[in-house]
């Protein structure tokens, strides 16, 4: 019998029940071909980190992008860093920890710690704390039409500063959100609107024009959801993504454009939202690769990380060691992705063609869709076909392999692994084949590979029976 197609690649995620949907994929993702000439789905290696540079053994608490430098606030000091990695320091904060809010308005970038707000001026090079005794103290910032914009922490309102200028604040310039009595727990400016997002509520402003208050509610509406976790939002294409709660506990991962927000996360990546304890703790960020709007977002409390893909729509796992993915925070620079570690002080270079973690291993690995029948069915040989030739010359991934195990009974047990060669460098047909791998009512199965190559799944094919 000629080998036939088998349609393992799949965009669901396991959830309720392995028997419904075993689906996984550990540090891959999906493209979706337009004009497929073999198949439509393809998997594809999500990109591996590479030192940048290291400001200590602490987190880095904000980075922030403005021209041709980045600005980063490690411990108590705020850095530039150049594009060839150089950190210089600017200035000093009155606190050592925690994450930080930044924003800037031409001239003027401010940050705010919870407490306290500095000023650093990128035309006069002045470091300086915003001592108005006006200003309320701040989680974070934005700034619309010529103002700062903060939330004062612990309430429901949020104040502006003078035009132009973050370090003069005055005691009426400030308003409060009106829908519900809750907190606002960030800030953010969107298509021209102040985005206030609650506890369990959000409403937008607008700029009025008026002399004494410059911002006046749109609307009588409110978006019936809160924000989950303040360092969950990030900007997604023309849109906004986050976690989202609502009063009835559900948190999901929505996009919000304009006044309307939909739920991107699916019921079984819902589900698996439900069973962490606390999701409050949760950090995203948003990325575009090749073609791909990506929006990553970790679970610190339950050592997890996922990544959506706007262009399948599909979930992955990320993983780093067996953790969570060691990506917190990111911004660009000058066409280059950067991410701050989770744990240490370390700026990497997020990108394709970097296969390791920082020189840790990645393992990418993907659990295939059901392969179900009412009666059973003889799989005699099982062809993965994959670029090839992408081995190493020396060491660790010169002779790269996969690995797979098969489940018979809906992803509960997996036989033991087998592995295969798939091609040292310029091997380019070299296949991957696994015989006799028996008969069952219920295929499933997973592949694996820990090699630093790149890593493309094209399509699996099989003999049956």
């Amino acid at each position: 019998m000629n080998l036939q197609p088998i349609p393992l690649f799949g965009i669901g995620n396991q959830g309720k029940s392995p028997n419904v949907d075993a689906q996984e994929r550990k540090n891959l993702y999906i493209e979706v071909q337009q004009d497929p000439e073999k198949h439509v789905l393809t998997l594809y290696p999500t990109p591996g980190l590479q030192t940048f540079v290291n400001l200590g053994v602490t987190p880095i608490r904000g980075l922030y992008e403005k021209g041709e430098v980045l600005y980063a606030v490690h411990q108590n000091k705020l850095y530039s860093i150049n594009n060839a990695g150089v950190a210089t320091s600017l200035g000093t904060l009155l606190t050592f920890s925690g994450r930080v809010g930044i924003s800037d308005n031409g001239t003027q970038i401010i940050i705010v710690d919870g407490t306290n707000g500095y000023i650093y001026n990128t035309s006069t090079l002045v470091f300086a704390q915003i001592t108005d005794v006006d200003f309320p103290g701040a989680n974070t910032v934005t700034f619309l039409n010529g103002r700062f914009i903060v939330n004062k922490p612990n309430t429901g309102q949020f104040w502006v500063s003078a035009a132009y200028d973050g370090l003069s604040w005055a005691a009426l310039d400030f308003a409060t959100a009106e829908s519900d009595p809750d907190n606002i727990v960030r800030v953010i400016a969107e298509a021209g609107q102040i985005v206030l997002f609650g506890d369990k509520t959000t409403e937008f402003w607008g700029d009025s024009g008026a002399a004494d208050f410059p911002f006046a509610r749109i609307g009588s509406a409110a978006i019936e959801w809160g924000l989950a976790s303040r360092w969950s939002l990030a900007k997604f294409m023309d849109s906004l993504i986050f976690l989202r709660k609502n009063r009835l506990g559900q948190v999901q991962v929505c996009v919000q454009s304009g006044m309307s927000a939909q739920a991107v996360s699916n019921p079984e990546m819902d589900y698996n939202f439900s069973q962490y304890t606390t999701v409050s703790d949760a950090t995203g960020f948003a990325y575009m690769l090749s073609g791909h709007p990506f929006y990553q977002v970790n679970f610190p409390t339950a050592n997890a990380s996922w990544l959506y893909d706007g262009q399948s729509k599909a979930w992955s796992k990320l993983e780093s060691g067996g953790g969570r993915h060691r990506a917190e925070i990111q911004q660009q620079l000058l066409n280059k992705s950067y991410v701050s570690d989770y744990e240490t002080g370390k700026l990497y270079r997020f990108a394709e063609g970097v296969y390791t973690d920082d020189g840790m291993t990645i393992v990418r690995e993907f659990i295939s869709r059901h392969q179900a029948s009412g009666d059973y069915s003889h799989i005699s040989q099982l062809w993965v076909e994959m670029e090839a030739g992408v081995g190493l010359q020396t060491g660790q991934g010169s002779n790269p392999q996969i690995m797979m195990q098969i489940s018979k009974d809906g992803g509960h047990e997996w036989q033991q692994e087998v592995w295969r060669e798939f091609g040292p460098v310029g091997k380019y047909k070299a296949r991957a084949v696994f015989n006799r791998l028996g008969r069952a009512r219920d295929w499933l199965a997973k592949f694996r590979i820990t090699d630093p190559v790149k890593t493309v799944f094209v399509a699996v094919w099989g003999r049956r029976a």
